[in-house]
């Protein structure tokens, strides 16, 4: 891995760092204001009860009041029944004070229940006094620790963006600027290989490309711009050499619903390989030259099966084992990925050999005649 890469690697980093501290910092007001609204809540409580409280006195000696006044009516009325000179005035008077009386009963009933009340409204209020005390001591911690990871924050992010400068001047100007500006639209300005693909995008790469990256130069993904590196360590180990007795090529399917033929001469385009596949009653053919892998014109369809639909292609022509799909080709767009090259060569050899071998030729499929 170039140093370069390393530099962007290291940079890449650590704007993912500074990014987090400051989302965490510009969280931590946000979490202080959620602290002080649960403090809220509870102080409304504690004035709702006391509020309650001071309505009921209010009321209670609103009452006793009324007690007094209907009480001093009642003197008054019965000072009177002693002047009156009639019986009717009599009555009238003793109606008034029993009227009076009631009313007295009434309210004092009324003051029972508000000393009744009384005392649910003071434990409610000392409650909520609890409770406003212990919340206020924890909601304090919180907040002092808030503060606290705050200033821890704000410390490692200075050391972050020192971190930053440095590896920035270690890079040069133009890859620099094209970091930031893929860095700027895209999210990230840098993206792993990793199975011949753009984990950016998720694009295949040209093999060509893909051999560039791995070789270490400095190279650009076609699709997201993403400066591209190759992690050497995550690379699978090599294969363990092959066993000195060969074992048997295995055999394509005939009956297939895709299949692929070398050519070794085919038209014009010289050595190639020719991918065919069947779905719902058409055919489809592509052709990809065998020493690059690129695919030679365009896709051709006909109907029905590609042994009735695309004969003269067949003869003659040697059929070789591969089961990727039509979907899979369209993904790989104008190339094969150097992987599915390598793979087809490697049947091809085999093939060849088990042709070199008396009697192969009965039992192998090299043509139509054979394959069908």
């Amino acid at each position: 891995m170039s140093p370069e890469i390393e530099h962007l690697i290291s940079l890449e980093g650590t704007e993912r760092e500074i990014q987090r501290l400051k989302l965490e910092i510009a969280e931590l007001p946000k979490k202080v204001t959620s602290i002080e609204q649960k403090l809220a809540g509870t102080r409304t409580r504690l004035e709702q009860a006391r509020a309650a409280l001071k309505s009921d006195e209010a009321s209670r000696r609103k009452y006793e009041t009324a007690i007094q006044d209907l009480r001093q009516k009642i003197s008054k009325y019965r000072d009177q029944s002693l002047e009156v000179k009639t019986n009717e005035q009599y009555k009238a008077l003793l109606h008034e004070i029993q009227f009076a009386e009631k009313e007295i009963t009434a309210h004092e009933d009324k003051i029972l229940e508000f000393m009744v009340n009384a005392e649910t409204r003071e434990e409610q209020m000392k409650a909520a006094e609890r409770e406003l005390k212990q919340e206020t001591a924890e909601i304090e911690q919180e907040k002092a620790a808030a503060r606290e990871r705050t200033a821890q924050d704000e410390k490692e992010l200075a050391e972050w963006r020192e971190k930053r400068d440095r590896s920035r001047a270690a890079i040069e100007p133009d890859l620099l600027r094209h970091y930031d500006r893929v860095l700027k639209f895209r999210g990230s300005g840098l993206a792993e290989v990793r199975d011949q693909k753009c984990t950016g995008c998720s694009v295949v790469l040209r093999p060509q490309t893909h051999n560039d990256v791995r070789g270490g130069k400095m190279v650009y993904c076609d699709s997201c711009q993403r400066i591209l590196y190759f992690d050497t360590s995550k690379e699978a180990p090599p294969t363990q050499p092959a066993e000195k007795t060969p074992r048997r090529r295995p055999r394509p399917k005939l009956d297939a619903s895709q299949a692929w033929y070398y050519r070794e001469d085919y038209a014009d385009q010289g050595e190639v390989f020719l991918s065919f596949s069947n779905h719902e009653g058409s055919a489809q053919r592509r052709v990809y030259d065998a020493a690059t892998g690129r695919r030679l014109g365009e896709v051709v369809i006909r109907e029905g099966g590609y042994r009735q639909a695309f004969p003269e292609d067949l003869d003659p022509s040697i059929r070789l084992n591969g089961s990727w799909s039509a979907a899979d080709q369209d993904e790989w767009s104008d190339e094969l990925p150097s992987a599915v090259l390598d793979l087809l060569h490697r049947d091809l050899d085999l093939a060849r050999a088990e042709l070199a071998e008396p009697g192969a030729k009965q039992s192998l499929p090299a043509s139509p005649s054979l394959a069908s």
